[in-house]
């Protein structure tokens, strides 16, 4: 009698995994994983449209809500700089943009030679910004146009500071750089270890700035 049931008991259970073999084929049940995954495509917006305006917003406090959205062409991994009512920043389409904050609108943009990751400075009517092609660029905060740029002997991912009339900004050929805010000459430069896309912090006569190489450097400024 033992025997037949613990046969009995295998058949219901060969049965039952044949069952589940046949509704994952067929779509019905979705392994955790790709759920998983379908989920992430979809918080990130890869697999569906963005929500429309509002649909995020704290129904508690109301906050949240948009008020605008602008679309460059490409990722957009610089982080905005705002002043006088514009916002400076660059995208992986090759540009650097300046939009009006209070509605979205494009002022103007310009192209750079490669993505622009870095975040823009924006001092004395001047965005100062690196690129992916190697340059530092100085452009006109009014209208875009190019002041000066200062080639780099390679991508420049770091974010530039400004102190005392002078660009302090990193490069992925492992140096610092110190630039003439007015026209882009070069005041000194030093060799760290490895990439620099740290971006400088300027305090009291001394520029601060990280390394791939492990090392946190103090530099005169």
């Amino acid at each position: 009698m033992k025997g037949i049931l613990t046969s009995k008991m295998v058949s219901v259970g060969t049965l039952l995994l044949l069952l589940t073999a046949v509704a994952c084929f067929s779509g019905n049940i979705t392994a955790p994983h790709a759920a998983a995954a379908a989920s992430r495509v979809s918080q990130h917006g890869l697999a569906s449209p963005p929500g429309r305006p509002g649909e995020r917003s704290s129904p508690a406090t109301g906050g949240g809500k948009l008020r605008w959205r602008y679309p460059t062409g490409a990722f957009v991994y610089s982080s905005p700089t705002v002043v006088n009512g514009v916002v400076y920043v660059g995208s992986d389409d090759d540009y650097v943009y300046a939009l009006n904050a209070s509605n979205g609108t494009l002022r103007w943009r310009y192209p750079t030679g490669k993505s622009v990751y870095s975040s823009p400075a924006v001092v004395n009517g001047v965005v100062y910004v690196g690129s992916y092609d190697g340059y530092v660029y100085a452009l006109n905060a009014s209208n875009g146009t190019l002041r000066w740029r200062y080639q780099t002997g390679s991508a420049v991912d770091s974010s530039p500071a400004v102190a005392g009339g002078v660009v302090y900004v990193g490069s992925d050929n492992d140096y610092v750089y110190a630039l003439n805010a007015s026209n882009g000459t070069l005041r000194w430069r030093y060799l760290t270890g490895a990439i620099v896309y740290s971006s400088p912090a300027v305090v009291n006569g001394v520029v601060y700035v990280g390394s791939l190489d492990y090392y946190v450097y103090a530099l005169t400024a």
